[in-house]
């Protein structure tokens, strides 16, 4: 198999991956593999050492990273009005699976937009050697409007005899905190205030899943992510993870830890010997 059906392969299999997360209400992981994704292909798009796509099937991978984000962005928003749906983004895996050969009209009347830094867990770590080639001209600033996700998804409708966890995160400490840029934890909107060695949030996240419906051995993880000027992308600065045995009603504090995000909890190297942590306040709701 060439690279080139290699490389479709990938796509086909994380899109797969993305709308079955759709599929099954896992939404937060829907939209890490949906943005992945869309990021991959505007890369192709604007790649200018690539033969192996002609400029049409280009214009197909951008107008189909556009759907992906539309999809995710109707995961991230409460109203209705301009949703993109799951069986609308279905439509399209002939066009993914088959770009190559594929030859019939794109089913949406979109534009395909500008590569764009949008980033799930962990993935900037790799970005170090990207940031050169973009700075070269691919686009200014005002290119990356979207750096920062804004909007949180709402609780899910309540089971009888299942709990359901919100997780307000109150603040973080850490010794340069006022030099930090548009900081937020994943998926929360940027940081309320900053004052001495605390950065304050002071918003609520409501756990996707039942408690009782969580795998064994899951931990819950928080990343904190902050906009590099220079750079031009966001990095995630430290992270944090909080036990399936630290889940109980009211406040704890958790220790952070020195990137990049470490999901296996294998090689954890703590940011700071400072007494800074990220301080949590848990509410269960059970029907």
């Amino acid at each position: 198999m060439s690279d080139v059906n290699k490389t479709i392969q990938k796509w086909h299999a994380s899109f797969k991956k993305g709308t079955d997360f759709d599929s099954w209400g896992q939404l937060v992981e829907a939209i890490d593999e949906y943005q992945i994704l869309a990021r991959q292909l505007q890369k192709e798009v604007q790649s200018t050492n690539s033969s192996d796509f002609t400029e049409d099937q280009k214009k197909t991978l951008g107008k189909f990273a556009a759907c992906l984000e539309m999809r995710s962005a109707s995961l991230q928003c409460t109203q209705s009005q301009g949703e993109f749906k799951l069986e609308d983004l279905k439509k399209l895996e002939p066009f993914i699976k088959n770009v190559l050969t594929y030859n019939k009209d794109f089913p949406f009347d979109v534009q395909p937009g500008p590569l764009r830094r949008i980033l799930a867990p962990g993935e900037e770590e790799n970005l170090e050697v990207e940031v050169e080639e973009e700075a070269a001209g691919v686009g200014s600033l005002e290119s990356f409007p979207n750096r920062v996700p804004g909007t949180l998804l709402p609780r899910l409708p309540s089971e009888p005899g299942m709990s359901l966890l919100t997780i307000r995160i109150d603040k973080i400490g850490l010794k340069d905190a006022g030099q930090c840029i548009d900081p937020y934890i994943t998926d929360t909107p940027v940081a309320t205030r900053k004052e001495d060695t605390y950065i304050h949030f002071s918003v609520d996240v409501e756990i996707q899943r039942h408690i009782e419906r969580l795998p064994k051995g899951v931990a819950i993880f928080f990343e904190l992510k902050h906009y590099k000027p220079k750079k031009r992308f966001t990095s995630t600065k430290c992270f944090a993870f909080m036990e399936m045995d630290e889940v109980k009603p009211g406040p704890i504090v958790i220790e952070l830890y020195k990137k990049p995000t470490d999901f296996k909890r294998k090689k954890l190297q703590l940011l700071t010997k400072k007494p800074l942590y990220l301080h949590l306040h848990q509410t269960l709701h059970r029907d």
